[in-house]
């Protein structure tokens, strides 16, 4: 199991059991599911976008990607938004 595993079965349960169109999350509750400290690199927006050049196959987003979110971070603020992904 990787280190983000954790966070994708957080999402998929949160995602059954909520109508809500996403969840916030602070820091450290995703360290807290994660069993761990995130990386320095979290502090950088970039590293929740999955957007333009982002490497979507990183382990990190896929654990949101594939449990049907995407991620807005607010760093400074040391939160994410996971949004549910609309169907295309």
């Amino acid at each position: 199991m990787g280190k983000y595993d954790a966070l994708g079965v957080f999402l998929r349960r949160w995602r059954v059991r909520n109508d809500a169109e996403g969840v916030e999350i602070g820091f450290a509750q995703i360290e807290s599911i994660i069993g761990g400290l995130l990386p320095r690199g979290a502090a950088e927006p970039e590293w929740w976008c999955t957007n333009g050049h982002a490497d979507c196959s990183a382990p990190h987003r896929r654990a949101w990607l594939d449990a049907g979110f995407d991620a807005i971070a607010e760093p400074r603020a040391e939160r994410v938004y996971f949004r549910k992904r609309t169907a295309a």
